[in-house]
């Protein structure tokens, strides 16, 4: 279908589907998935990174079978609210995934601090050790951002 404003997303989605959340980072994408009443977030899985088409078959496949209305890609703003190289590369990535699936409705959530979120927890509250973080902290931040965006939502009327 296209890239959608947030703010847009209600109006397009049926009352109950699945979001996809993505985190995507230089060398992993991070995926966590929202249950169909859209209301919590839950960090699924991480992608390696290979070339283009077999991510995004990777991500077709974790997508598949669960009744997925739409995909929220957190988007790396600056702190001072411009969008650099990372914004326009997954700007790019969202484009690429409607060439191969038009269907698809994509909307974008500024992410800024996931990551660092995401870490401070896992290190403060979980203590997990540096090995472990790595695992995680991107399907966290998945999940993170899929999260602020579920929340926004929820105070949108269709």
């Amino acid at each position: 279908m296209a890239v959608v404003d947030l703010t847009e997303l209600p109006a397009l989605l049926p009352r109950y589907g699945a979001l996809v959340g993505l985190d995507l980072g230089e060398k992993t994408i991070g995926v966590a998935v929202s249950d169909p009443t859209r209301t919590v977030a839950s960090p699924l899985t991480l992608i390696r990174k290979t070339k283009f088409t077999d991510d995004a078959k990777a991500l077709f496949k974790v997508m598949d079978g669960r009744e997925v209305a739409a995909i929220v890609i957190g988007l790396p703003v600056n702190m001072d609210g411009t969008e650099g190289v990372r914004c326009q590369s997954n700007r790019a990535f969202a484009r690429n995934l409607l060439r191969l699936r038009p269907e698809l409705v994509i909307a974008f959530w500024d992410e800024r601090m996931s990551t660092m979120a995401v870490n401070r927890f896992l290190i403060d509250e979980a203590d997990i050790n540096r090995a472990r973080r790595a695992e995680v902290v991107d399907k966290m931040a998945a999940g993170w951002i899929l999260q602020g965006a579920l929340e926004r939502l929820m105070n949108i009327k269709p």
